[in-house]
């Protein structure tokens, strides 16, 4: 089974031969910092080569293309620049440095077409979604006033978003149609949503529908990423067509087997506890045993939980993916 194959059987549940070694968030720069002291090669780092140290691990390939808002960039990074935005005058105002070209990620992605058609690699994709884009433009608070004082602004934010994230994808569909696409949000919490129902109902699904509708068209598996604690959005998430969610962290109190429970047919990744990774070989192989009926009950991939802190040790990390070979080779049996 190759990569692609096993991805696409696990999003509909159907048996694989092993599940995905991958570290979704990557590493953590003062994580990387700290290797390159025990033994991690200088080389690596840089933002353009953090899937190289993907493959330096012997990790599975996957390929991520974050398509910004606010930033042209072809690889994955840090987008958390808050606070520009203040009405609808000052969002008209910044427009014009909104929405960026991104052709030159598009050639880079058309590079890895040939290795996803084969199988040899899994390309995705990250869009920015309709609570995260405002309130990075805007900040928490002024986004929590705004849904009630100014529902004009964000319904046009969100409007001017979806048209962006759709144009997008017309762009990508000829070149290299990824296997699955993450929307971030970062919308909940150690306590749950940041938001009610109500406000994403009226402020988010009539902007989830038309885009997850398109990416279902193009057989892009849709999963959201946000950090706390989903549980109470799944429903949510389910009802405009989401498939799975990430990435479910455990210092927040998140029970993946009860999620697994109450919604038997929802892709679920992450849930490592990164917390446990500098403990010693013993606390990791307890943190897989926990993990172990989730993985067997399909629909799974066990990955860290956020980015590998820099508390752990090079040795430690190694211990920990031979320890993530055993267990995604053994889970399905």
């Amino acid at each position: 089974m190759n990569h692609v194959d096993r991805f696409r059987a696990l999003a509909d549940f159907t048996p694989v031969d092993r599940l995905p070694r991958w570290e979704w968030a990557m590493w953590w720069d003062k994580t990387i910092a700290r290797w390159k002291t025990e033994g991690l090669p200088e080389r690596f780092g840089e933002t353009d080569s953090v899937f190289e140290i993907h493959e330096y691990f012997g990790l599975d390939p996957y390929k991520q293309f974050w398509f910004s808002t606010t930033d042209p960039t072809v690889e994955a990074v840090q987008h958390h620049v808050e606070g520009m935005v203040e009405d609808m005058d000052g969002y008209l105002r910044y427009l014009p440095d909104f929405y960026p070209d991104h052709s030159a990620a598009i050639r880079v992605m058309s590079q890895w077409a040939d290795r996803q058609r084969s199988g040899d690699a899994v390309v995705w994709i990250t869009l920015e979604g309709f609570f995260w884009f405002p309130r990075t433009l805007m900040g928490f608070t002024r986004l929590m006033l705004a849904y009630y004082d100014q529902p004009e602004l964000i319904h046009r934010i969100n409007s001017d978003l979806l048209e962006f994230n759709l144009s997008i994808l017309d762009k990508i569909e000829p070149v290299c149609v990824p296997t699955f696409a993450t929307i971030a949000e970062d919308m909940s919490y150690n306590n749950g949503p940041m938001i009610s129902r109500g406000i994403c109902e009226e402020f988010l699904e009539p902007y989830y529908r038309p885009l997850v509708q398109r990416l279902k068209g193009m057989n892009i598996v849709p999963i959201v990423d946000t950090d706390g604690n989903p549980t109470q959005m799944i429903p949510w998430l389910r009802s405009v067509g989401i498939r799975g969610v990430l990435p479910l962290e455990r210092q927040a109190g998140v029970d993946g087997m009860a999620i697994r429970r109450e919604f038997p047919d929802f892709m679920l990744i992450g849930h490592f506890d990164k917390m446990t990774m500098n403990k010693g070989a013993d606390r990791v192989r307890e943190e897989f045993e926990r993990l172990l009926p989730l993985m067997r009950s399909g629909g799974f991939i066990p990955s860290v939980d956020h980015q590998t802190p820099p508390s752990v040790p090079l040795a430690e990390y190694r211990e920990y993916l031979a320890l993530l070979h055993e267990y995604t080779g053994g889970a399905p049996a």
